[in-house]
């Protein structure tokens, strides 16, 4: 089990033991799921109502594909638990939250006060998601 530095969740911490994703497809107990580099997170999609958690590992911060599954999942309204584990760093922390992840547990603990100031970094955003509901800077500037 991975430990987690950060979460944004009111509700009880998931501690389920996270299945690989071709693993969950072949159990029918399983609550929690690792999503690794690669995994298509749209395979999620029609077991959602029973997922509690799912971990998206980033093996190396270069990897951007993590970003992806958290925003399929949360756009397809997955409400449980997304929590992005391995090589986070701080300068991903917004980012990954604007796109859905909800807790961290990075591979080497990151220094609280420098992720407070990340996560608020920006009040400004270029993309619009369903995630987090800011309007779109260019949104701002000309409005329909």
């Amino acid at each position: 089990m991975v430990e987690v530095q950060f979460r944004f969740r009111d509700d009880e911490a998931v501690n389920d033991p996270a299945v690989t994703v071709d693993a969950f497809s072949e159990q029918s107990n399983a609550t929690a799921v690792r999503i690794e580099p690669g995994d298509d997170a749209r395979v999620l999609l029609p077991y959602l109502d029973r997922i509690s958690l799912v971990e998206v590992n980033f093996p190396a911060w270069t990897d951007g594909r993590g970003y992806s599954a958290a925003r399929i999942l949360r756009e397809a309204g997955y409400t449980g638990e997304v929590r992005a584990v391995g090589d986070v760093v701080i300068d991903m922390l917004g980012h990954l939250q604007r796109v859905g992840f909800d807790a961290f547990a990075p591979d080497k603990a990151l220094n609280p006060d420098d992720a407070k100031a990340t996560f608020a970094r920006w009040d400004n955003v270029y993309q619009a998601t369903a995630v987090d509901g800011r309007q779109a800077i260019w949104a701002k500037r000309h409005p329909a």
